[in-house]
Parts: structure tokens; C-alpha cells; sequence
């Protein structure tokens, strides 16, 4: 297993300049991480770093809260993929969810996938504020959408990704959609857990002490 291929290299905090940017894919580069995830302003920057590797992009839309309207998410989708993304990392609608109104959630997120064709979507269902009924509504809504990946957490929330949630996420999806872990996975033997469990992506900004860990073992 290359444990570097199952990690999006990660910076999305407001603080993050023009140069972490340049660090991050650099980094990405040179440990040969599946993606970079980004804000969207910074995508063109990213791609321009990245050009001749095969790393690729990935951008958050709608982030971190997921609250804005179906067409500024679309919007923002576009001018990622216009700027270069391979990947949208979207936040779902965590207030309409929570209200049931499930047909809403399902209907913007495939909004957005038509939007980006045949560019990948990971839907960001924020687990942490979400009942187990809440988490299983959110994972068939991202399925009967056609994304290709839900995604537990932005980690700006009160928590991140947990194994019990990944469970959860996948006893509802099975194999029709692939799941990414997101917020608090700091080291090896936890990222290594949720990709026993059926993760194929892990979102973290310590990558680089993920697979240090791995050479020091």
C-alpha cells in the first residue's frame, strides 16, 4: 500500500498566504501525495505549482459552512474547474438537512455535479453536527446524486472524522460511492485504521508527519 496516494494535502485556513500555498504543493511534489485541497482563490496558483506532476488539485466550494445559495456553490464550482481543479469539495446544506428537506440537499448536489462533469465530487456532509439518522440521510442523498465521494468533516467543526462515523458512512454507500476522513487525523496508525475500514482518501494537513512516522518505523 502507498499510503502517500491516499492523501490530499491540505491548507484551508484563512491565514494561509500566496507562499503556504507555494510550500503546500511543493511538499506535495516532493512526497508525491495524491492532491492538494485548497480554497478556491487559490486554485490557479496551485495548478500553475503543479503543472508537470501528477498531483493533482482539488478546491473546496461552499466552505466551511455550506450555507450559501445553490448557484453562488455552482458558480464557485465552475471557476475552480475553469481555473484548472480536478476535484470539488463541496459542503452540503447542513441546516436544510437538518430540517428534512433531503430532496433539497440531494437536488444541489446534483446541481453540482452536472456543473463539473465528469470532474470528481466530494460532498461534505459535517458529521459532527449531525445525528446517526441525519449521517445516513446525507450518505444517500451524495449517492442518489452521483458524486463519487462523501466526505465526514471540513475540520473547522466542533470535531472531525471518527471511526464509528466512517462505519456508519459505510454501511450506508457500501461501494457505490468512495468515502474521504477528514478533520484530526494527525498520525499513521489512525489513518492507517480508516483505510482499513473502506477509506479511499484521507484529508489532512499532516501528512508529512503521517509518513515520516511510516520511515521512522
Amino acid at each position: 500500500m502507498q499510503l502517500n496516494q491516499y492523501i490530499d494535502h491540505t491548507i484551508l485556513k484563512a491565514v494561509a498566504t500566496p507562499l503556504d500555498i507555494k510550500n503546500l504543493c511543493m511538499e506535495a511534489k516532493s512526497y508525491e501525495f495524491y492532491a492538494v485541497c485548497v480554497n478556491s482563490g487559490y486554485v490557479g496558483l496551485a495548478v500553475s505549482m503543479l503543472k508537470d506532476s501528477p498531483v493533482k488539485v482539488a478546491a473546496v466550494v461552499g466552505f466551511p459552512l455550506g450555507a450559501m445559495s445553490t448557484e453562488v456553490k455552482i458558480a464557485e464550482a465552475l471557476d475552480c474547474i475553469e481555473n484548472g481543479a480536478d476535484e470539488i469539495d463541496m459542503v452540503i446544506n447542513i441546516g436544510l438537512l437538518k430540517a428534512e428537506h433531503f430532496k433539497a440537499v440531494e437536488d444541489e448536489i446534483t446541481g453540482i455535479k452536472e456543473a463539473i462533469g465528469d470532474k470528481v465530487l466530494k460532498v461534505i456532509i459535517e458529521t459532527c453536527y449531525l445525528t446517526d439518522e441525519e449521517k445516513r440521510a446525507a450518505c444517500k442523498a451524495v449517492v442518489k446524486a452521483g458524486a463519487e465521494f462523501v466526505k465526514t468533516s471540513t475540520g473547522f467543526g466542533p470535531s472531525g472524522a471518527t471511526i464509528e462515523d466512517v462505519k456508519l458512512m459505510k454501511d450506508v454507500v457500501g461501494d457505490k460511492v468512495k468515502i474521504k476522513a477528514s478533520g484530526g487525523i494527525k498520525d499513521r496508525p489512525t489513518a492507517l485504521e480508516y483505510i482499513e475500514l473502506g477509506v479511499s482518501r484521507i484529508g489532512t494537513s499532516a501528512g508529512i508527519d503521517i509518513l515520516t512516522e511510516k520511515e521512522e518505523d
